[in-house]
């Protein structure tokens, strides 16, 4: 007897369970790390001005969009998180709805989607998040070629390009300042294949912690996460826009169709656009979407403008178009 009253009461905790997790959050967001862009801080702001909860979630781009598409038929995500191109994907494949944030107007048309699908939050410039320390007194590299010399071997991480957004943008920056094009990948897959004999590290998702630690002395990254880790953490890091050039790459964030939270979704989305929220993501080192002013502070802590004109705009759009055609090159040539 006493078996069966313990199964009984297994069997209604599990029952209720669910339902207090589910009401412990008012939004989901896949894809937002505490780790990434210091979205910490930002969920931390809406929960204060708010009242909504939202979970930590540490997905990259391409599982946000899978989950999101995985659960089409009866939504649990309210937004998605994404490098722009998986913007475009979730637009594609029917992930979103339309909705245009407040004051989404003053974002840039070729940071936006016409119809509201997506809408730019926050840019960030890639380059090389170096861990100073754990060079073990090699210089810190100036060039992307200079990552394919011996010295640096065993210490250059960068996110796996078939599944991360930051991967993707990374092999765009490499093939373009190698002398590539949006119709030729040739540079970038050779230089992905000259730096497997240097035995680099490819994680699949945010390796932050890992660079702070030094496990990972060399990670492809945005400025934002090198300037965090400089200002922030203990040791010596730096950022550097490599000598032959990179790019700016924009985050959006959209409405999953048929969001279970969908208004409160909608505050969210505009709380993110609002004046506060952008003055958040410059605390966090990030460009943001509207033209408003960067504090005097947080400007002196970034390169200097002429270390940003080697970084350029791209064509995303294009860039997605021919997304697909890079990854199968790189999981048949390099991985």
């Amino acid at each position: 007897m006493k078996t069966v009253r313990f199964v009984l009461a297994l069997l209604s905790l599990s029952l209720i369970a669910p339902v207090q997790s589910a009401k412990a959050a008012d939004v989901i967001c896949y894809n937002c790390p505490p780790e990434w862009a210091d979205w910490a801080s930002m969920l931390k702001a809406i929960k204060a001005d708010l009242n909504y909860d939202i979970p930590h979630d540490n997905k990259n781009s391409g599982q946000a969009l899978a989950q999101i598409l995985a659960e089409k038929n009866n939504p649990v995500g309210d937004i998605g998180y994404f490098g722009v191109t998986f913007g475009m994907k979730a637009k594609a494949q029917d992930a979103l709805e339309p909705y245009k944030p407040a004051k989404s107007d003053q974002v840039s048309a070729g940071l936006k989607d016409a119809d509201g699908y997506w809408t730019t939050i926050h840019s960030g410039t890639l380059g090389l998040f170096v861990n100073k320390d754990a060079l073990g007194g090699k210089p810190v590299p100036a060039c992307w070629k200079d990552l394919l010399k011996p010295d640096y071997k065993g210490m250059v991480g960068y996110l796996d390009p078939s599944s991360a957004a930051v991967g993707y943008v990374g092999a765009v920056a490499i093939n373009l300042a190698l002398g590539g094009s949006e119709a030729n990948f040739d540079p970038a897959i050779n230089f992905f294949k000259d730096l497997r004999k240097n035995d680099p590290i490819v994680p699949k998702q945010t390796s932050y912690a890992r660079v702070v630690s030094g496990e990972m002395p060399i990670l492809f990254d945005y400025d934002f996460n090198a300037y965090r880790a400089k200002y922030s953490e203990k040791g010596n890091f730096e950022f550097v826009i490599p000598c032959e050039g990179s790019v700016v790459f924009p985050y959006v964030v959209g409405l999953v169709k048929n969001a279970p939270n969908k208004e409160k979704a909608k505050k969210v989305l505009d709380y993110l656009l609002s004046d506060k929220g952008q003055a958040i993501w410059t605390n966090a080192y990030l460009r943001p979407a509207r033209p408003i002013e960067l504090p005097e502070a947080v400007k002196k802590k970034f390169l200097p403008d002429s270390d940003y004109a080697r970084a350029k705009n791209v064509d995303w759009g294009q860039m997605e178009n021919v997304q697909k055609g890079f990854v199968d090159r790189y999981l048949a040539e390099v991985r």
